[in-house]
């Protein structure tokens, strides 16, 4: 009787525990979230899911719709044709930071990151964060292989 109260109790206990999921991606959490149609089109479009599903870390800025929406008229839809997937790519890349990085590691810096396009952000976390003067506006969402950081606008390489 008691071995089978223990058991039935020990049962009971684990099925009440939390149980810790494992994280999403990056793109997984990108695609979930909602906001980010634009972006994970211009993903699947440049032929880089597979690399943002990698391990990494990663630090993605990530553009909102509304974001990709205030670019000039036609500029998204031209970037999405297969002739343009190099150009793609490395507007893309130039989002992505090649280690994890939180708003806490930056707070009341500046600093210049290496992109995985290979050229340098300018990251001013002094007032609020800003990234080649887009302005994060939701810091932090974490994914399995890195992190995201939401900006109202399309940093482009120059």
């Amino acid at each position: 009787m008691f071995r089978r109260t223990f058991m039935g109790a020990a049962a009971a206990l684990a099925l009440a525990l939390p149980v810790k999921a494992q994280a999403a991606d990056i793109v997984d959490t990108a695609v979930s979230a909602g906001s980010f149609n634009t972006l994970v089109a211009a993903v699947q479009a440049a032929g880089l899911v597979d690399t943002l599903k990698s391990d990494g870390p990663f630090t993605v800025f990530a553009p909102t719709d509304e974001a990709f929406a205030a670019l000039p008229e036609g500029t998204v839809e031209t970037l999405l044709l297969p002739e343009n997937k190099d150009q793609l790519v490395e507007i893309l890349t130039y989002h992505v930071v090649p280690a994890k990085v939180m708003s806490g590691d930056i707070a009341g810096k500046r600093a210049k990151v290496l992109t995985v396009q290979g050229d340098r952000l300018s990251v001013n976390a002094k007032n609020g964060v800003k990234v080649n003067g887009a302005k994060v506006v939701q810091a932090d969402i974490e994914a399995s292989n890195g992190v995201i950081h939401v900006v109202d606008a399309v940093i482009l390489p120059e």
